[in-house]
């Protein structure tokens, strides 16, 4: 603006030499020559002035135009960066929920293998096909588990496991559930989650990877199964503890619907740091009850734990009692029980020494000849954080009446395996 106003000026200021010079006095004219000459020279000027201003004036657009493409250029350039600055917000509130989710999940894993020789041999038939040298990974549990907030959460672990005897393997969802946690003292799950039970005998008995607890090895629980969890710990310093299922009664790898719901619980007594005193029970059909199919008996357990676990040692002992727990749908009832006692001891920070033994009468009333007996000794090794190895001996003994070959006697099904057994875990 200021250009185009000097411009003017200037225009203005030739216009008023012209008009002097128009306008001489008449009694000047005879000096004419030299006023022509002076007129001349003035054009001249003037010329001179008016090319000067179209150069100007020139100037004076160019300097508009390229100050209104500067203008479109500093808009323009505005908009990019209030877009770019959009775009980055956007892209911070991604990167914000992202990072939030990833905080809020927790990966894990843990895996059971060994790498044994089996020898198993029937006192009628002499070696069976078990027998042999294989590795199997018993386990393999890998879980994820998201934290909505300070309450609600999610869990998923699959189990696969692999056997050499059979060569297959198998892929399940052992947990899947979601968990409120409104109390120490109340904890709620909702889906498959741990029975009262096993997994917490297997906390107390600290060698899961090695052998089943024993009513897992013998198939009188289930360590999880689908249905409503609540358990928690209660009084000073977490004395009592309890846990709750009622369940379908299948257990986790059957997730089907039966025509009732089982029911299982446990109380805990915590005298001191370490002991436990545990009692536990379950009651229902096992899922085998439907519409259609209509149960003989309920089957009924009872469970008794008395255990002492520290860093330098493991003392503890285990007992069941079971009602028709493979008679549900049988018009014969039965009756089974058993103990287990283990123990282990530190013999430096990263070895320990520890043993075990199972007695158990599988069937009372229908074959009192049913017996199992089972012992195992072995040294651990930590190999690192995570990771343990143990060098291991185990024997079984399996009775049971048959009729076949005649005469009607006790056959003995004996198992000696010895190797190496690992846990993996993270």
């Amino acid at each position: 603006m200021r250009s185009r106003m000097l411009a003017v000026a200037i225009a203005a200021g030739l216009g008023v030499t012209s008009f002097t010079v128009a306008a001489a006095p008449a009694q000047h004219r005879h000096r004419q020559t030299q006023a022509e000459q002076a007129a001349a020279a003035n054009a001249a000027e003037v010329a001179q002035l008016k090319a000067a201003l179209v150069q100007l004036q020139a100037k004076v657009d160019s300097l508009e135009q390229r100050t209104d493409a500067q203008s479109d250029i500093n808009v323009s350039t505005g908009k990019a960066v209030e877009k770019a600055s959009n775009v980055t917000a956007a892209s911070d509130k991604k990167l914000a929920a992202l990072e939030k989710a990833i905080n809020n999940t927790t990966l894990g894993g843990k895996m059971y293998f060994d790498l044994t020789n089996i020898d198993q041999k029937n006192s009628d038939t002499g070696k069976t096909g078990k027998s042999g040298t294989g590795l199997d990974v018993k386990r393999f549990y890998f879980s994820v588990t998201h934290k909505f907030n300070d309450i609600w959460s999610a869990n998923l672990t699959t189990d696969f496991n692999y056997s050499s005897t059979d060569g297959t393997t198998n892929l399940f969802v052992k947990k899947a559930y979601v968990q409120g946690k409104f109390d120490d003292a109340a904890v709620l799950r909702i889906g498959s989650a741990d029975m009262p039970w096993i997994p917490f005998v297997e906390h107390y008995y600290g060698f899961r990877y090695v052998e089943n607890t024993l009513t897992d090895r013998l198939h009188y629980a289930n360590s999880a199964d689908w249905g409503l969890h609540l358990g928690g710990n209660v009084g000073a310093n977490k004395m009592f503890n309890y846990a709750v299922s009622v369940v379908n009664g299948n257990g986790y790898k059957n997730p089907s619907r039966s025509k009732g719901m089982d029911i299982g619980g446990r109380v805990g007594f915590v005298p001191f740091d370490g002991m436990i005193v545990a009692l536990g029970g379950y009651s229902g059909h096992r899922g085998k009850e439907t519409q259609t199919l209509g149960a003989m008996h309920t089957a009924q357990r009872g469970d008794l734990m008395v255990a002492y676990a520290s860093k330098a040692f493991r003392l503890g002992g285990e007992y069941f009692t079971a009602k028709n727990w493979n008679n549900v749908l049988s018009p014969l009832a039965d009756k089974a029980d058993g103990y287990s006692f283990w123990g282990s001891v530190a013999l430096a920070d990263d070895v320990s020494l520890f043993a075990r033994y199972d007695n158990a009468k599988l069937s009372k009333y229908q074959d009192r000849n049913a017996k199992d007996t089972y012992y195992n000794l072995g040294l651990q090794y930590q190999v690192t954080k995570g990771f343990k190895l143990a060098a291991v001996w185990k024997h079984e003994n399996g009775d049971k009446s048959v009729t076949a070959p005649i005469p009607p006697h006790v056959q003995t099904v004996k198992t000696n395996e010895f190797g190496v057994w690992g846990q993996v875990k993270f």
